[in-house]
């Protein structure tokens, strides 16, 4: 991959879905940070920025001051505390929870970027991140956790916005490749604790990167970016848009038991079944979803990673938020009534459509001895059956509002539906910084 592309790209030369695409990402992206500062894993994280990232830019709804590295860290910490963010479908994971913060950690010192200027560097960190992780996931056996590959893009906007040489953004392109946390995801499927998805160590390592080529240190060949085994991934870049390929969450849980969900959804609202008519819930389903097996989560990094759970909910409440996967609400009789009725089924034909689809359907066996059987459902939101923008507009709404005032959330709404409105990158940031009111020592 030639560096030029990072540096080069315009908002001119970008087609107008492109454009739309980034602003998409955006404002989900800003919904599920927003929301996820009020978690644990958000102000744990805040906590160690500040204590161990000092600088000059301020922590959203904080107020204490960190660096680029600490505020890159717990701001994709906090995205990642809510399981609500958009997604690729072949890199099993997530590219924007760790960019948008590396975005405007690296846009403190670059007041007069403007909105265009904004989307086109996101649009950079999208297509660099996203390829890195398809080469990932081609070229090495184990599932790897997102960060191994969103801390590349995060790099690529770092140099961007640096305007670092040719030569040191390859040199911090290696380094971020080389250090970037290839974790193994399963192991947090099987044991679903704070470490999630690895963005916020991703993000820091990107900024990381960024900031050590700047200084001199050299980085080992990004061998997803430049072996001719993975040329193929890299060769149509900037006439190929995979940020196009991205998929938004409809519910703030793993992805992997979204048509699960669907497919729960669709059976109570077709047959109006109460949950004391349920003798048994069957879940056919691909095997990494029958992974997510945690029947008794203890708090909300475990609930959006526990199937039965998410399915509870959704039956309870026709839908799944993120005040449904918080132990104040969720430890209830009637949810684990229902919890221990549900049971797997690993589906060969579901296996076979993973990763590029994923599939599951649902048979309620009645007490009275009636089964209820759904059709195979898919996760909504696929990049081929996109979210509309209202739906994302509406996750705004509802998971912004309790640290975000309507003015606000208005003013981040428009830079999608009210480009005329839009706010300019410097007053995205201040939004983010109203009146410091979850701040945590």
């Amino acid at each position: 991959m030639s560096t030029e592309f990072i540096h080069e790209l315009t908002f001119e030369a970008l087609p107008e879905e492109v454009v739309h695409m980034a602003r998409r990402c955006l404002v989900d992206t800003f919904a599920i940070w927003v929301s996820g500062i009020s978690t644990k894993p958000s102000r744990v994280a805040r906590n160690h920025a500040a204590k161990r990232y000092p600088g000059s830019i301020s922590l959203p709804f904080d107020g204490r001051n960190v660096n680029p590295v600490g505020y890159a860290f717990a701001g994709a910490a906090s995205i990642d505390a809510i399981d609500g963010h958009d997604g690729h479908q072949i890199c099993k994971g997530h590219a924007s929870a760790a960019l948008v913060p590396a975005l405007l950690a690296e846009m403190g010192e670059h007041p007069a970027c403007t909105l265009d200027d904004m989307l086109t560097h996101l649009v950079v960190g999208e297509e660099i991140a996203i390829r890195s992780g398809m080469t990932l996931h081609a070229t090495v056996p184990d599932y790897h956790s997102s960060g191994s590959w969103n801390s590349l893009g995060c790099t690529a906007i770092a140099a961007r916005l640096r305007g670092l040489s040719g030569e040191q953004t390859a040199h911090a392109l290696g380094i971020a490749e080389y250090y970037g946390p290839r974790a193994q995801m399963m192991r947090c499927i099987d044991h679903p604790t704070m470490v999630k998805d690895s963005s916020s160590w991703g993000a820091l390592v990107g900024i990381s990167a960024a900031d050590l080529a700047e200084d001199g240190f050299t980085g080992a060949p990004a061998i997803t970016c430049i072996s001719g085994e993975n040329i193929d991934f890299w060769r149509d870049l900037g006439q190929r848009w995979r940020i196009l390929e991205t998929n938004f969450k409809a519910y703030p849980a793993c992805r992997w038991a979204h048509p699960a969900i669907e497919s729960v959804l669709a059976l109570t609202r077709a047959h109006g079944v109460g949950a004391d008519d349920i003798d048994e819930i069957i879940v056919s389903t691909f095997h990494e979803a029958t992974r997510l097996t945690t029947s008794r989560p203890i708090d909300g990094d475990a609930a959006q990673y526990s199937l039965p759970l998410v399915v509870a909910s959704a039956f309870l409440h026709d839908t799944v938020l993120p005040e449904h996967l918080l132990p104040e609400n969720y430890d209830r009789s009637e949810i684990w009534q229902l919890v221990d009725k549900i049971v797997f089924r690993e589906s060969d034909v579901y296996n076979a459509a993973f990763p590029e689809e994923r599939c599951a359907d649902v048979i309620f066996k009645l007490k009275s001895g009636q089964s209820l059987s759904s059709d195979m459902k898919v996760a909504r939101g696929n990049y081929d059956a996109p979210l509309p923008d209202d739906e994302i507009l509406q996750k705004l709404e509802h998971y912004a509002s309790p640290l975000m005032d309507e003015k606000s959330r208005q003013k981040v709404a428009a830079v999608l539906n009210d480009l005329s409105n839009a706010p300019s990158p410097a007053e995205l940031v201040s939004l983010l910084n109203p009146g410091n009111s979850a701040r945590s020592k």
